[in-house]
């Protein structure tokens, strides 16, 4: 009983949390601040189970692409092994050659399945970009992307808690050096550092699976791309709560939450300064290391505590099961107006079929003009154990 009460403590705690971001938002005086970083696709949801529900996936059951969401999930995983690959035409309203892939898998080592060893690599095309001066001439093509590399372990601590390390390459090109500027393609490395916890509670007649997780990311150096100016990485904190409920032998249902929080510091407050006043915060704001910047990211905003919560961006999703063969999902993505306004819901389905399950995710934004409407995301895993069963 007292796992339940912590359950329901841990919603009410971030029921509560909003009502006080709601409340600080009508009484203070807000401008747009969102929180800066370069290498933006390493945030970006990449299969269609997890977008499909909002973009979440802390605390959800593991699947293959949790080296995203949180890879402590793998020691947990019900199959061997697994592989999934992921295609996302990116900004699709816009244009039509970017595009993001990701390849995913996982091995549980030994007969214990204790412990699992993971890997992703993360491509994002940019596509094809003419440059032009202040006067619209011509200057140069550029064809700019990003790409990661990582690996991880994971390890059951307890019979209910596992964790994960996970460490990453990350290379950036920006596909041109033009107007006299010398700039550079950009490396860095990073880690992620993750916790999972999963208990079976008893809700009514029902046994229920609670999971609750964390997951820090793309915590590491900085990046630079004229060998001068050091850019942040996009560190996050990734928290996350999930409950599935079986209605009966065939059917289940899960209600799941995330919240995340830029691990990077708020942007300077620079209105009504001097260019020179405004220089010195700057340079002051780039001169702060990446794990300081990371600590300071929890206290440094201008507008104080309220604009601390203001960066923390929700998701909120359900997923129903059929056998564990068909799924239904849905959720809603929410960040404050003034962090960046992305705000949508999104949908989703799956089918499992043996060793090869097909998911795929509609993005509906629901604030005007928003470049991510109607993103499609299109997933394919393989389970190791159901190719085995099949070569049989």
């Amino acid at each position: 009983m007292s796992k339940t009460k912590f359950f329901i403590s841990f919603l009410l705690l971030i029921s509560t949390i909003s009502m006080v971001q709601a409340q600080d938002d009508s009484s203070e005086k807000k401008y747009f601040n969102p929180i800066t970083n370069t290498v933006p696709s390493l945030t970006v949801a990449p299969d269609a189970r997890g977008s499909s529900m909002g973009d979440l996936g802390a605390a959800t059951e593991a699947d293959v692409y949790s080296q995203h969401w949180n890879p402590a999930k793998y020691a947990f995983a019900y199959s061997k092994a697994g592989i999934g690959f992921t295609y996302t035409p990116w900004l699709s309203k816009l244009v039509d050659d970017i595009r993001l892939m990701y390849l995913s898998g996982y091995y549980k080592l030994g007969d214990a399945d204790r412990s699992a060893v993971s890997a992703s690599i993360r491509y994002f095309s940019i596509g094809n970009i003419q440059l032009t001066d202040e006067t619209g001439q011509f200057m140069a093509d550029a064809s700019p992307y990003e790409a990661s590399v990582d690996l991880g372990y994971s390890l059951k601590l307890t019979e209910n808690l596992s964790g994960s390390v996970v460490g990453r390459f990350i290379y950036s090109d920006l596909g041109a050096n033009v107007g006299g500027e010398d700039l550079y393609p950009g490396s860095a490395v990073a880690a992620d550092v993750a916790l999972y916890y999963n208990n079976y509670l008893v809700l009514g007649n029902s046994e229920c699976l609670l999971g609750l997780g964390l997951n820090a990311s793309n915590i590491g150096s900085k990046i630079s791309f004229d060998k001068i100016k050091q850019q942040f990485l996009p560190a996050n904190l990734r928290i996350g709560g999930s409950l599935l409920f079986p209605m009966d032998d065939y059917n289940t249902l899960s209600f799941n939450i995330d919240a995340n929080k830029y691990m990077v510091p708020t942007p300077p407050d620079v209105r009504g300064l001097t260019t020179a006043e405004a220089q010195e915060k700057w340079n002051e704001y780039y001169e702060v290391g990446s794990l300081g910047g990371a600590i300071k990211s929890f206290y440094d905003a201008p507008g104080g505590l309220s604009e601390e919560f203001n960066e923390i961006t929700w998701s909120f999703g359900a997923e129903y099961a059929y056998d564990n063969k068909f799924f239904v999902r849905g959720g809603y993505f929410y960040e404050n107006p003034y962090k960046g306004n992305r705000q949508y819901f999104s949908v989703g389905a799956g089918v499992k079929l043996n060793s090869l399950q097909i998911d795929v995710s509609y993005l509906i934004s629901s604030v005007p003009s928003n470049p991510l409407d109607q993103t499609l995301r299109f997933s394919l895993c393989f389970d190791m154990d159901g190719l085995r069963s099949l070569m049989r």
